[in-house]
């Protein structure tokens, strides 16, 4: 399949990049990338700079990742931002996070309109503070016209609430008569999930090498493939994505089945994968 007429300029042709892309099989993309941003602290540490200097270079990352998502044609792309977990952090580092995060809505809603971009914000919203929900919704209202890839933003967000919130959900039905409890299935249980309606993620990445799960998507991610980079998320860009993706078709997906013929999967030394 022919690359995407929208990575014209966004790639240069013959950078590395580019190489990347060309190694694609662009009918055989994942539908849904889901991505643990993690290393924002690490990084800013590691250049003797205070912690909010690593949470705005990630947003650099965040940008160019958002834009190619849309430009290879992705389906949907959702970001873990801000955990249930995270609100135990210093009060100041928590406003900071926030204000980031309006800063980003307000500079980049342009640029995420021009390419054709869904957004969505999934997790415990009434927990954040009201003029965050404004951003907030007022990003969702902007871009509800639009039919290219759908951005996820999760926030206040964590995978045991999120299922204790669908239970809540399937129990206040069948407490009302509109739901027979037997007639709960793994499908009607998944529609009360907050991604709830979109496909569940094919490619999970986790950046700044940590081999862990952190409480994310953890009904969705069932027969997800993993990949860990040693990158930490400041420095994640484009190539990162590519290479992640191209080495997501090199996998042989089961899903606890068998094949005929097994070949064992290539992946660069620099990367560790979790199977």
């Amino acid at each position: 399949m022919a690359e995407p007429k929208d990575l014209e300029g966004f790639i240069r042709s013959g950078s590395p990049e580019h190489l990347l892309v060309r190694r694609l099989d662009f009918s055989r993309l994942p539908k849904h990338v889901a991505i643990i941003m993690d290393g924002n602290g690490r990084w800013a540490r590691q250049r003797n700079l205070p912690r909010v200097s690593g949470h705005r270079a990630g947003i650099e990352a965040v940008r160019d990742v958002v834009e190619c998502s849309a430009r290879l044609g992705l389906r949907v792309l959702t970001l873990y931002a801000f955990s249930i977990e995270n609100w135990k952090r210093p009060r100041a580092e928590v406003a900071t996070l926030m204000a980031l995060l309006k800063e980003y809505l307000n500079k980049e809603l342009a640029n995420i309109n021009k390419n054709n971009i869904v957004f969505r914000t999934i997790g415990r919203f009434e927990e954040l503070d009201p003029s965050v929900q404004r951003e907030l919704r007022k990003a969702e209202r902007a871009t509800a016209g639009n039919s290219g890839l759908l951005f996820n933003i999760a926030l206040s967000y964590g995978g045991r609430a999120e299922i204790v919130d669908a239970c809540r959900a399937l129990m206040r039905q069948a407490r009302d008569g509109a739901l027979d409890p037997e007639q709960v299935d793994e499908a009607e249980f998944a529609r009360h999930l907050y991604t709830g309606g979109q496909p569940d993620p094919d490619l999970l990445i986790r950046t700044s090498g940590e081999l862990r799960i952190s409480n994310f998507l953890l009904w969705q991610i069932a027969y997800a493939e993993i990949w860990v980079t040693e990158t930490l998320w400041p420095d994640f860009r484009r190539g990162e994505l590519l290479q992640a993706l191209v080495d997501y078709q090199k996998r042989r997906r089961r899903y606890g089945g068998l094949e005929a013929e097994e070949s064992p999967a290539a992946h660069p030394p620099e990367q560790r994968i979790l199977v």
